[in-house]
């Protein structure tokens, strides 16, 4: 079942979405100040690719204050405006029956879309996963 909404998604969006994240993890490499935020960019776009099967949690050795500090910049500058798109899109892909688990796949992205240092993706072995670790 995962792998079918695996493939139905990367279809429907999941592609697009994950061209989006390597390009601005390219963009924030170029500029060398924002490596952290470009490496947490290619770490979201594998994610977006394959998401079902898979969740966030945060890393274990906690996250530490250049984390957070580093996660508020991007919350202003990058993150909200990437979760306004991730609503719209889910809003769109949940008019069809068939587009509902893609909505709330794409729900699932915010919160790494928000604040992405100090998290970690890891399998799991449900294709819905109805909380955030």
């Amino acid at each position: 079942m995962k792998t079918l909404l695996n493939i139905i998604w990367l279809v429907f969006g999941g592609f697009w979405l994950a061209l989006g994240y390597f390009m601005a993890g390219i963009i924030c490499c170029l500029l060398i100040v924002t490596i952290p935020w470009g490496i947490a960019s290619f770490r979201i776009a594998a994610y977006t690719l394959w998401p079902f099967g898979r969740m966030v949690v945060d890393k274990p050795g906690g996250t530490g204050v250049f984390s957070l500090l580093g996660n508020v910049i991007w919350l202003v500058v990058a993150g909200i405006w990437i979760a306004i798109g991730h609503v719209v899109t889910a809003f769109a892909m949940a008019i069809t029956i068939i587009g509902i688990p893609l909505a709330i796949a794409n729900l699932k992205l915010i919160p790494v879309s928000l604040m992405p240092l100090g998290k970690q993706i890891v399998p799991t072995d449900r294709p819905f996963i109805a909380s955030y670790r």
